[in-house]
């Protein structure tokens, strides 16, 4: 097998590579609306022919809601070499707000910006145009071999912008066929936009509602102001408490039983010169707003968080009115690490709330999802062939990162299939993933798929 010619191949073929995925992008897989649920069937049709025209056994598996896309491929390949499973998600966010889009979001093209070609459109970058760097790759290693390298199973989520309420049942149902010796996932991005990188650290989730009820209807603020219970007072108090003058969440055991940052983890971060100026300088930003004596990285990578992501009660509309609301609400999310149990810090909330409340306010609550943090353990000499292959690929060294957001599916693959996760992406910081005007870059589109076939041979000469 010829590394350098499938390269070639994957050079000579961007064209048509790049004209694939723009078909695959004019389909509005839009998960969570169900208005979109013909696309998202469309979409995943689209998916199992294009694994079959390169001659991967493919096909379309129903669940209660969008379907998943099974394929095999690489059965004939030598014992020795490994059998991969490679996860990417088809469905895309909403396009909303729709006139903040410069072009019609599923009418995707090519454009040149002053930091070069980039593919736009939703879902360029979260995950259609991540999902093909691999396939494209398959496709170069069986047009020059005639055969991919190792055996390989290729799992497409429909879902996983929605919440993948079919996920963990499908693969329960299906665990024999989908275990494999390691799986891949592409859904992140290069470390400050330039260095490829593998994720070993991803936080957890619990997302809470809370609702605060105080009198039986809304009240005029004149006749009322002053004697009854505003809830949107009592929620403002509730929320202003969840954080110490420090940065700390003050939930009691918030903190319990998570482990300091290893000093060769921290020195490695120190080591990747992260710019936290100018990241948050790119959204008007200037100074970290996180725990006291942090690191800016251990903020969004290594330590939990408590962050209110809307509020609302009373009167919003335009113009003004004197109204005493009856409830006032809020979403909350509380982004996780290793120690900490979701469903515990879930309770603590709500007892801490509970406690708050004065006579007269009560509150229920919903929850939204729940998610323990995943570490990944790299002692398996997959991730450090890896990690060398991407390091071939690109101008900068390959790193371990961790990752501030939830990707379930990584423990997923643990808690249910016995296998470690390994998160490799090349999406970068300005790629505008759930926003108006989503792209993702040629380099990142080309040379991702070129780091896929490396990471391959890399992989099964690794065995």
């Amino acid at each position: 097998m010829s590394l350098t010619a499938v390269l070639d191949r994957i050079d000579a073929q961007m064209p048509e590579a790049t004209a694939r995925l723009l078909e695959f992008l004019r389909i509005p897989s839009i998960s969570t609306d169900p208005a979109y649920a013909k696309d998202c069937q469309d979409a995943a049709d689209w998916l199992v022919a294009d694994l079959q025209s390169i001659g991967i056994t493919a096909e379309k598996r129903a669940t209660p809601k969008h379907p998943m896309v099974v394929g095999h491929a690489g059965q004939d390949a030598p014992e020795y070499a490994p059998h991969l499973l490679f996860y990417g998600h088809y469905d895309v966010q909403p396009v909303d707000p729709l006139a903040l889009w410069a072009r019609d979001p599923f009418d995707p093209a090519v454009e040149q910006t002053p930091k070069g070609e980039v593919i736009r459109g939703r879902g360029t970058s979260d995950d259609k145009g991540q999902l093909m760097t691999f396939v494209e790759a398959c496709r170069a290693w069986r047009d020059v071999n005639g055969t991919l390298p190792c055996r390989i199973t290729f799992f497409f989520e429909g879902e996983e912008e929605s919440g993948s309420p079919s996920l963990v049942p499908f693969m329960q149902e299906n665990a024999d066929e989908l275990r494999a010796d390691i799986a891949l996932i592409c859904d992140t991005g290069l470390f400050q936009s330039k260095t490829p990188a593998i994720v070993t650290m991803l936080r957890g989730m619990t997302g809470e509602e809370v609702t605060i009820t105080g009198p039986d209807k809304d009240l005029h603020s004149g006749f009322f102001g002053g004697i009854a219970a505003n809830p949107i007072r009592v929620l403002s108090k509730v929320l202003a408490g969840l954080h110490d003058d420090a940065g700390r969440v003050t939930l009691p055991g918030f903190y319990d039983n998570i482990p300091d940052l290893a000093p060769e983890v921290r020195a490695q971060w120190e080591g990747l010169g992260f710019d936290h100026a100018t990241f948050l300088g790119d959204v008007g930003l200037s100074q970290p707003a996180g725990e006291d004596g942090r690191l800016p990285l251990e903020m969004i990578w290594s330590r939990p968080t408590a962050e209110v992501n809307g509020i609302w009660g009373g009167y919003t509309g335009d113009g003004f009115k004197t109204v005493l609301p009856s409830q006032a609400s809020a979403k909350i999310s509380f982004r996780l690490v290793e120690g900490q149990d979701p469903i515990a810090i879930r309770d603590a909330f709500r007892a801490y709330v509970t406690a708050s409340l004065p006579v007269d306010c009560t509150a229920t609550f919903t929850g939204h999802g729940a998610s323990s943090a995943g570490i990944m353990d790299i002692s398996d000499p997959a991730f450090e062939a890896a990690r060398a292959a991407l390091s071939d690929e690109w101008p900068e060294e390959a790193a371990y990162v961790g990752c501030g957001g939830s990707i379930p599916i990584a423990g997923h693959f643990g808690e249910i299939l016995g296998m470690t996760a390994m998160l490799i992406g090349f999406g970068k910081d300005d790629d505008a993933i759930h926003s108006p005007n989503e792209k993702y870059d040629m380099e990142s589109f080309h040379k991702g798929t070129r780091s896929w076939a490396r990471i391959l041979d890399a992989l099964t000469a690794a065995r």
